[in-house]
């Protein structure tokens, strides 16, 4: 199975989905993240504010740095190579990216009760 590590953007916890003004996009991206775990997926993610020298110690996340700089994030590898920049990528896309485990045919389109995402 293949790794994915998501470099965050600088956000206010290790999620994005705290205080008060939540990033909808975040909260649909964290209940997608909970299902491809679920699946099995292995999946490390980091933090700008909070684990900047993860962001200075891979050469691929250095040279997107230092090529589109931080606003550019977040930056999704797929063992260890470039697959999406300046989005979050969608359940259909974890899937793909671990071999399609599990049914991504039913994303959550809206933050409901069972759905995991509030």
């Amino acid at each position: 199975m293949s790794t994915i590590q998501i470099y965050d953007p600088a956000l206010c916890c290790s999620s994005g989905v705290c205080g008060v003004d939540v990033d909808e996009a975040l909260v649909y991206f964290a209940a997608d993240l909970d299902w491809a775990k679920q699946q099995g997926a292995q999946i490390e993610r980091y933090n700008l504010a909070q684990q900047p020298l993860a962001f200075a110690e891979n050469a691929v996340v250095r040279a997107y740095l230092q090529r589109s700089g931080q606003d550019a994030l977040p930056l999704v590898l797929v063992d260890g190579e470039m697959a999406l920049a300046g989005r979050y990528p969608t359940r259909t896309e974890l899937a793909r990216w671990t071999s399609g485990s599990g049914n991504a045919s039913a994303p959550p389109t809206a933050c409901a009760p069972g759905t995991g995402c509030c």
